[in-house]
Order: C-alpha cells, then sequence, then structure tokens
C-alpha cells in the first residue's frame, strides 16, 4: 500500500465521474482540491459524509475548492446516490481501483469481527499546486466538511 503524506504532490489521474465524462486532476488546475474516498454509495456512514459536504457546500465553494469523491461503485450507481441525496459534486467511478490504489487507500480492515479488504476512508486535502496539505484518515462523517475547512484556515 502506499503511502502519502502532507507535502507529495497528488498522484496525476484520469477517471470519470457518474456521466461518464473524463476527469483528470490537471482539469482543476491552480484550483484547491479535496478528493474523499469511501467505502459505498447509499450506506449510512457514506451518505452522511456526502450529506454533510452537499449541507455546506456554499462554504466549500466560497473557500474556492473543488470536492471529487471516489469509490468502487459503478457510474450508474454514482448517478442514482447524487439524484437521491441532491449531491452538487462530482463522484468518480473507480471501478478498477486505480484511483483507490494510486492513493493507498486500498488495504485490510476489521469490522465485525471479520477482516477483509477495503477502502479505508480517507480524504486528500490540495493546495492550488496539488501538493497535498492534509490528510485526514478516519473522518468523521458527519462533521467532514468542518475538518476539511480546518486544514485550509489553519
Amino acid at each position: 500500500m502506499k503511502h502519502l503524506k502532507v507535502g507529495d504532490k497528488a498522484p496525476a489521474f484520469t477517471s470519470v465521474d457518474q456521466n461518464g465524462a473524463e476527469v483528470k486532476l490537471e482539469d482543476y488546475a491552480g484550483k484547491r482540491v479535496v478528493i474523499y474516498f469511501y467505502p459505498k454509495d447509499n450506506t449510512p456512514g457514506c451518505t452522511a459524509q456526502a450529506c454533510n459536504i452537499r449541507d455546506n457546500y456554499s462554504a466549500i465553494q466560497d473557500a474556492g475548492i473543488a470536492i471529487l469523491g471516489v469509490s468502487m461503485d459503478s457510474e450508474k450507481k454514482h448517478q442514482n446516490f447524487i439524484e437521491k441525496f441532491d449531491l452538487p459534486f462530482p463522484l468518480l467511478a473507480d471501478t478498477e481501483k486505480e484511483l483507490i490504489e494510486l492513493y493507498g487507500v486500498w488495504g485490510e480492515k476489521k469490522f465485525m469481527g471479520k477482516v477483509y479488504d477495503g477502502i479505508h476512508r480517507t480524504t486528500f486535502v490540495m493546495d492550488e499546486s496539488h501538493t497535498i496539505v492534509g490528510i485526514i484518515e478516519k473522518p468523521k462523517t458527519k462533521d467532514h466538511t468542518r475538518e476539511i475547512l480546518e486544514i485550509y484556515n489553519g
């Protein structure tokens, strides 16, 4: 598993969003970018996290931040998730785990006594040059926007 750290340049990528449109990190040149990795659409924690970002989206936009959510769900599942919860930001369909592995968020997890491999809920916070300025390894799903803004606001 790759271990990115604060001060590293964020790995460049090309992926697709919920509509099948190509998305590249370089599309956000000169913009602050937050990429958050989450396990699965329509699960309680992932829904709470996405809705917290949605409910505070104007503060995120005011801070000049672009948000990208990433999971292994398909484009269609992402479309349904976005429509169901009226999410105002894109979700990237990483069905082949390319971004997940590139950012080092895939690995062993434990839940209710079971051990399995999966996505570690992790958020990468980048400045305008896409240098990582913060990593939130276990985000508070119901208070995630505050965690993100605190990194930018020091």
